[in-house]
């Protein structure tokens, strides 16, 4: 795959704390010269297809379907990192939160002979919960699967599920406009768990002057996140035109840990992920660090220590 001058083809979520939406609600890709074209997907299992089929050249994406993608022959690399601890669970208004539990197998046994919400099989959310059923022998708690990550508060008001692990911008949703309430927040799950990178074919690599210039942008707008979270709410609001900047706010202060740097802790804590994905059966193979990273630009780009750990501004 490659690509046509300074034109960058982006696939990504409709995940508010990415900085897809940064980039696109300012010049901070036009002043490298840069320009992007945008493609929403609703997963990262689709993202991996799009990928697969040459239709786009760099993406924001959770890491597990990209492990998974690296397993079925495709050749990929993660170039830089974005956000850890990005997964949560929300259940409704009755359910007693982790913090009440001496352990996490207790506080599951509210869930039993129920079903506990998803986005597709292979997402990150999917492979965390499937890892905590197993790791603690549960088996009368099923996992159920949604196309759309956004389906899920829905589910979860209807009955259809007890539970619903997402993004910070779920617990958001359900607090606001359903009777559920964040009942395990995101570094009680997964610690330092990559809750997306920036990746790329390794074809792609061959444009390392242009794919610099775009991580250099990317890690301006994670240090805007942590500098100035209002500001950044506020830019993403005018962007998406589809949430408000409070609650964008709201997802930052849920999961705070910003940075585009892929340090020790994130790379341990995803070839965790990639034991687990064998594990469960989601790979044939335990896929290989070098197989999956590749941290040439990344540390050119940001030479310094990682940021995750500072959190944001208050």
């Amino acid at each position: 795959m490659t690509t046509s001058g300074s034109v960058l083809r982006v696939g990504h979520l409709s995940t508010v704390y990415h900085t897809a939406f940064l980039l696109k609600g300012t010049d901070l890709l036009q002043k490298r010269g840069i320009q992007a074209t945008w493609t929403l997907y609703p997963s990262g299992p689709d993202i991996i297809n799009a990928m697969q089929n040459g239709t786009i050249d760099l993406a924001y994406i959770g890491l597990p379907p990209v492990i998974i993608g690296i397993d079925k022959g495709l050749s990929l690399a993660c170039i830089a990192g974005g956000h850890v601890e990005g997964t949560v669970l929300v259940a409704g208004g009755a359910t007693r939160p982790l913090a009440d539990f001496d352990s996490i197998k207790v506080f599951l046994s509210q869930f039993s002979g129920s079903a506990i919400g998803t986005p597709p099989k292979g997402s990150i959310h999917d492979v965390i919960i499937n890892d905590l059923l197993n790791k603690h022998g549960i088996r009368d708690i099923t996992v159920k699967n949604y196309p759309w990550a956004d389906f899920l508060p829905d589910a979860l008001t209807e009955g259809e599920i007890a539970a619903a692990a997402g993004t910070p911008a779920l617990a958001v949703t359900a607090r606001r406009y359903g009777d559920a309430k964040l009942v395990i927040p995101p570094d009680h799950l997964w610690p330092f768990n990559p809750s997306y990178g920036i990746v790329v074919m390794r074809d792609m690599l061959a444009n390392g002057e242009l794919l610099s210039r775009f991580l250099s942008a990317h890690e301006s707008a994670t240090e805007m996140i942590r500098n100035d979270p209002s500001g950044c709410a506020a830019i993403i609001e005018q962007t998406t035109g589809m949430v408000d900047a409070q609650f964008v706010l709201e997802a930052y202060r849920i999961s705070p840990k910003y940075c585009a740097s892929l340090p020790s802790e994130y790379v341990n804590s995803t070839m965790k992920f990639a034991r687990t994905l064998h594990v469960l059966g989601y790979t044939r193979r335990v896929i290989q660090e070098k197989e999956l990273f590749d941290r040439s630009l990344i540390e050119k780009v940001h030479p310094s220590p990682e940021h995750y750990s500072k959190g944001i501004a208050h």
